[in-house]
């Protein structure tokens, strides 16, 4: 297992569209397993394999209150419903975030590690990052989805003062 370099934005790989895995062998394995360690090393809740410059249809996530992370291969999501306003950020664009439009929920499927379907029905943050992730693996990226570029923010070294 290792942890993997990140690639960041404008990096090419970033806005292609990654392949469907077709077979899940070892090399899938050790895929999955160096994206679990790159993820937690990271902070982050989810990496998309186009991230470490894999060209596959794999997403990792891991939410606040997870132990583990979890992987989801060939996911695709097969209904969605509501909008909502959230922020997000990405760690291929580091030190920015910007609000943008989300799903209220959704419903995805894909497969595990080991080889068996998948189907979630996601709302809240778990929605917005299987979102963000699946539009990793399509080459989008979270600021294609800005209403303008000056709602991109850079993230403030201050912390600003309670309001409690």
């Amino acid at each position: 297992m290792a942890i993997l370099p990140i690639y960041k934005y404008p990096h090419t790989i970033l806005r292609q569209r990654a392949k469907k895995i077709h077979n899940i062998d070892k090399s899938i394995q050790k895929l999955v397993d160096d994206m679990m360690d790159t993820l937690q090393n990271s902070g982050g809740v989810g990496l998309a394999a186009n991230q470490i410059g894999v060209l596959k249809r794999l997403i990792v996530i891991q939410l606040p209150e997870d132990e583990e992370p979890t992987a989801y291969i060939n996911p695709e999501i097969i209904h969605r419903e509501g909008k909502r306003e959230v922020q997000e950020g990405c760690l291929s664009i580091p030190g920015y975030y910007g609000t943008i439009t989300r799903s209220m929920w959704i419903k995805a499927k894909g497969m595990d590690r080991k080889s068996r379907i998948m189907k979630i029905t996601a709302e809240g943050l778990l929605s917005q990052i299987i979102e963000h992730e699946i539009d990793h693996i399509n080459g989008i990226l979270y600021i294609d989805h800005l209403n303008s570029h000056e709602d991109l923010i850079k993230e403030s070294s201050e912390i600003p003062a309670s309001t409690s």
